[in-house]
C-alpha cells in the first residue's frame, strides 16, 4: 500500500536535492554580468534550505518517524543517531553558507573560495544524509511500522508542505519560489541563460 508520508519525504528530498545542485551550478557561473541576480538567488536558495527542511522537514522526522523506527528496529540506532546529529548540525552549517555568501557578496572574490568550498562540502553532506534517510530507515518504516504509525506521519507530513515538492503551494511562499525557479539562468532554473 502507498504511504502518502513516504511520498511526501521522497518529494521534498527530491525538491531539496534540486536546490542544492543547482546551488553547485550557480557556482561554476561568474557573478559579474548582473550580480544582484546571482547573489539575490544564491540567498534565496540558502533561505529555503534554511526554511523548509531545517524548520518543517528535519523535526518531522526527529519527533516522529525516527522514534517510531527506533522502537521497533533497536538495531538503526547508530544510524538514527547519525542522522540526528546531522538535523542538530543543519541550522548551524546553513547559517554559516549565509554568511559566507554575503562575505563574499559585500567583500569580493577574496572570500568566493570560502564560500565555494563549504557549499561544496555542505551538498555533500545534504545527499548523503538523505540517501542514508531512503536507504537505511525508509524500508524498515514501510515494512515494520503499524497502520496508526502511517496515521500520524501520513497526517503531519501531509501538513506544511515544502513550496518546491508540491504544486499546491501557499501564495506567502510565491516570490521565493519566483527567485529560485524563475530567476535562477537556464538550464539551471527557467530564468533568461
Amino acid at each position: 500500500m502507498p504511504r502518502p508520508a513516504l511520498q511526501v519525504i521522497r518529494d521534498e528530498h527530491s525538491a531539496v536535492a534540486a536546490v542544492l545542485r543547482s546551488l553547485l551550478k550557480m557556482m561554476e557561473r561568474d557573478p559579474d554580468e548582473q550580480p544582484e541576480r546571482f547573489f539575490d538567488v544564491l540567498r534565496a536558495m540558502l533561505f529555503y534550505i534554511d526554511e523548509f527542511p531545517e524548520r518543517l522537514h528535519h523535526p518531522k522526522e526527529s519527533d516522529l518517524l525516527f522514534p517510531k523506527i527506533a522502537r521497533l528496529a533497536p538495531e538503526l540506532m547508530p544510524v538514527i543517531q547519525r542522522l540526528e546529529d546531522d538535523h542538530m548540525q543543519g541550522e548551524h552549517r546553513v547559517r554559516e553558507l549565509q554568511h559566507l555568501l554575503l562575505a563574499w557578496e559585500l567583500l569580493g572574490d577574496g572570500r568566493r573560495a570560502d564560500f565555494q568550498e563549504a557549499a561544496r562540502r555542505y551538498v555533500e553532506f545534504y545527499l548523503a544524509h538523505m540517501r542514508t534517510e531512503e536507504t537505511e530507515l525508509l524500508p524498515v518504516a514501510q515494512q515494520r511500522l503499524s497502520e496508526a504509525d502511517w496515521a500520524q506521519l501520513d497526517a503531519a507530513f501531509q501538513s506544511h508542505r515544502d513550496p518546491l515538492a508540491t504544486a499546491d503551494r501557499d501564495p506567502q511562499y510565491d516570490r521565493l519560489f519566483t527567485r529560485i525557479v524563475m530567476r535562477t539562468p537556464a538550464p539551471i532554473g527557467v530564468g533568461p541563460a
